[in-house]
């Protein structure tokens, strides 16, 4: 799968052969909704609570006598049909939303995402880039160079390693995200319209031993 390489300033400097076994993976729509939402669901933090009547405070005393007032009996003023009652049924931060993955479909459902973005023409590869400081300047420039639309779930630059400069240069734009390679998942790739990826040959083989596991040995 020979792709075409680019400069900083949007010209082509040279070509790779992307391996069929990550980019070449056929489309799965079953196994990325499956990661994506057991992803999203353990990201979520069960913060909404509401108290039931045993939680709030009152009401330990009979309103009135069961008998004999001609209105409706009652036993307590936090039941949840009064005002200031518990709730019924109301979320409650003890819920627990999250889903087991496996590595390997997870790893699976990574492959079959940059797949499908090489596919659609949505991947992007540049020899370097590197800021000699945080420049806004300099990032925006970088994304006009190659037509990328910062309004429009614009991008995801994936760097070989880390890089405070150029995580900060892009720090200022909404929809432009700066990743490691190391950190990528099927969420994040499919996150964004166009997929930037910097050093390709350095990515490949970080990806190669991401998904068969050779970096954790």
């Amino acid at each position: 799968m020979e792709t075409k390489i680019y400069n900083k300033a949007g010209k082509e400097s040279g070509s790779i052969a992307l391996p069929e076994g990550i980019f070449g993976v056929q489309w799965n729509a079953d196994l990325i909704h499956q990661v994506v939402v057991a992803m999203a669901s353990n990201a979520r933090m069960p913060v909404a609570h509401t108290k039931g009547r045993g939680e709030v405070r009152g009401g330990g005393k009979k309103p009135w006598q069961q008998k004999g007032t001609g209105r409706a009996r009652h036993g307590s003023t936090r039941s949840p049909i009064w005002k200031g009652g518990g709730v019924t049924h109301g979320p409650l931060a003890q819920k627990i939303y999250a889903r087991k993955l496996n590595r390997k479909v997870k790893q699976k459902a990574l492959l079959v995402a940059l797949s499908r973005k090489l596919r659609d023409g949505e991947i992007t590869l540049v020899d370097s880039l590197s800021f000699a400081g945080p420049k806004a300047t300099e990032a925006k420039a970088f994304l006009s160079a190659f037509k990328i639309d910062r309004r429009n779930h614009a991008a995801l630059v994936v760097l070989p390693g880390k890089d405070v400069a150029t995580t900060k240069s892009f720090g200022n734009f909404g929809n432009v995200m700066v990743e490691d390679v190391r950190n990528l998942n099927a969420s994040d790739v499919l996150s964004k319209k166009m997929l930037v990826i910097v050093d390709p040959q350095a990515a490949v083989e970080i990806l190669s031993k991401k998904v068969t596991g050779a970096d954790d040995k």
